[in-house]
């Protein structure tokens, strides 16, 4: 085929000799099966993004560091420069994570470089040596699904061990390889310490698993292993090999709102009584 112009570079430096074929294209990236030497891999080429799809992105980007005071300068204020900026973390963030996952044992493709914007990973392949389908393209067995879940739960427990969360977790970015399944796309990840939404997104990354495997395991859906963890996570007491159990205690208690609303109002008058303390004394100098 045609070798996409992202990948000549790539070619000319001699860390790939042939592009084969696509293997997958979407909004963020285009994916390509690529020769190296006798190494099939696939290389990711990230796609540049409107000013709309950065809107999008806010979510995960918050309690992610940039370089230095003068990038985050220029992406708050959306600069030209911001931009580039912010695309160029949010590719960083994948790679970074790629690595960081696999050191841990996280079952992801292994990371072999980036290299002029692009990323270069193993091949994810079946058992016949083909490209790996995505979890909900594959029919499972009640049995393949406990052990499926497994599998998931503990590598997102690994992954959160580290403070990360995937964030947009779900059966179109689980392969399912020779050996069991392989978590995919990371630009979004989201660090758990310093995002407000990290506990949300935690949920909705486990109860995507619980939806889509338990269509062929009906334990599963009685299953909370996210709010498990969570609450590990939150006491520090979260490790990579944390024994869970899937069960789970809701406080169920009603919250006492006249109280709450009681405390809100008591804080805004000391706010207001500190801040007309402040307006005097700017006053009297």
């Amino acid at each position: 085929m045609k070798t996409p112009k992202e990948l000549q570079p790539l070619i000319d430096d001699g860390l790939i000799d042939e592009v084969l074929r696509p293997l997958k294209s979407g909004k963020e990236a285009s994916v390509y099966v690529v020769r190296s030497g006798t190494d099939i891999r696939c290389a990711k080429v990230y796609k540049d993004m409107a000013q709309r799809s950065f809107q999008a992105r806010v979510q995960y980007q918050e309690g992610r560091k940039l370089r230095g005071s003068r990038q985050t300068r220029a992406v708050n204020k959306a600069s030209k420069f911001g931009r580039r900026e912010q695309e160029t973390a949010w590719k960083n963030a994948e790679v970074d994570a790629l690595y960081q996952l696999a050191d841990a044992g996280v079952s992801v493709p292994t990371p072999h470089g980036f290299f002029h914007g692009v990323l270069l990973m193993a091949l994810v392949t079946d058992a016949a040596g083909h490209s790996a389908p995505r979890l909900g393209e594959v029919e499972l067995s009640a049995e393949q699904a406990l052990d499926f879940h497994q599998r998931l739960i503990r590598d997102v427990v690994r992954m959160l061990s580290l403070g990360l969360i995937h964030g947009d977790l779900s059966e179109y970015n689980v392969l399912v390889a020779a050996d069991g399944p392989v978590i995919i796309d990371f630009p979004q990840v989201v660090s758990a310490a310093g995002n407000n939404a990290a506990r949300a997104m935690l949920l909705r990354d486990v109860h995507n698993l619980r939806d889509t495997l338990g269509r062929y395991a009906e334990a599963i859906h009685r299953s909370h292993y996210g709010e498990e963890m969570w609450a590990l996570y939150e006491k520090g007491e979260l490790r990579p090999d944390s024994v869970l159990t899937g069960g789970f205690v809701f406080d169920e208690r009603k919250a006492n709102v006249q109280t709450i609303m009681a405390t809100i109002d008591e804080a805004r008058k000391e706010a207001l009584i500190r801040q007309q303390g402040r307006e005097e004394a700017e006053r009297a100098d």
